[in-house]
């Protein structure tokens, strides 16, 4: 399994931490420090959807210009984040098959259960 986000976000922080009080040694993928390559990213938005990859609440998506945050979709929500990855809601954790976004006690209990 892998946990993808910013090593200095708050959400990413308090995943690892519960991670690491449960047992959990994941590895951990810094997006901004390692980059991120489209096919996982595009692996993501298919599965979830880019509504739900893309963080519209983030400081990067307001201060993008007008018409970047107009008539989004799949390729055009990629491509901002592949180039912002700041946009990407965090942290994603994933394995073979399944793919998380954010961090919920809850969720993450029964990820691992």
């Amino acid at each position: 399994m892998i946990l993808y986000g910013i090593k200095n976000c708050d959400t990413v922080k308090k995943a690892r931490k519960w991670l690491e009080a449960n047992g959990h040694d994941i590895e951990f993928h810094d997006f901004r420090e390692q980059g991120l390559d489209e096919k996982t990213l595009s692996n993501w938005v298919k599965v979830l959807g880019w509504g739900t990859v893309l963080n519209k609440r983030s400081t990067s998506f307001r201060e993008l210009a007008d018409t970047d945050k107009t008539e989004l979709n799949d390729t055009k929500a990629i491509a901002l984040m592949l180039a912002n990855p700041t946009l990407i809601k965090r942290p994603v954790l994933t394995d073979d098959s399944r793919v998380m976004v954010g961090f919920d006690t809850a969720d993450y209990e029964a990820w691992f259960s």
